[in-house]
């Protein structure tokens, strides 16, 4: 073999992977602030849902979903590293464990819109946040229900609406910063070149 990579897709570096394994533990790190219960729904207000955000709008698609995805491995095999101090297997089968899941696809389709609408300006950014963010709530709001019906877990899903345009408008400004810090270096750049 050359070594040649498929067409349309950018070499694996150890860079790419040291930024996907800093994620993972900033997504760590963001579970150190309690989470906030409010009503009845099981789920809490935290700041760790910030993170998987982030990590699309900086790493891109598949590279912040591989952060995430490490995370949720760390936290499936027991390390508490949830808000609140939590992990294991028991935290993927509770009214909380689809907004955990919907972490996943929000990094994922945050770094799709991240690279896919004219690269990472804070307009985008914002956009592929706010994205991201509807993402989770898709995939949450759904498992929240199979626990207090449909109706209930939307209204009870609204008290974090607030939280969450902000947790958008802050990752959005911080992913712009790092870009134009590191122009062409963060990953969701190379992601928009290769394509």
């Amino acid at each position: 073999m050359s070594g040649a990579t498929p067409k349309g897709r950018a070499p694996s570096t150890a860079g790419d992977l040291a930024r996907t394994v800093v994620f993972a533990a900033f997504i760590a790190v963001l579970g150190l602030f309690p989470g906030i219960h409010i009503g009845g729904s099981g789920v809490p207000i935290v700041l760790q849902n910030a993170g998987p955000l982030l990590a699309g709008c900086v790493l891109g698609a598949r590279r912040g979903a591989a952060s995430v995805l490490l995370f949720l491995a760390l936290t499936a095999i027991g390390l508490p590293l949830l808000s609140g101090g939590r992990g294991g297997l028991a935290s993927f089968v509770g009214p909380s464990a689809g907004f955990l899941v919907g972490w996943l696809v929000s990094a994922a389709v945050a770094g799709f819109v991240a690279t896919r609408l004219r690269g990472p300006r804070l307009p985008v950014l914002l956009f592929a946040g706010v994205a991201g963010v509807l993402a989770d709530y898709a995939v949450g709001i759904p498992w929240l229900a199979t626990y207090t019906g449909l109706p209930a877990a939307a209204v009870q899903s609204l008290v974090f609406v607030p939280g969450d345009a902000v947790k958008a408008v802050a990752t959005a400004t911080i992913a712009a910063v790092a870009h134009r810090a590191l122009p062409g270096r963060m990953a969701a750049e190379r992601e928009i070149r290769t394509e």
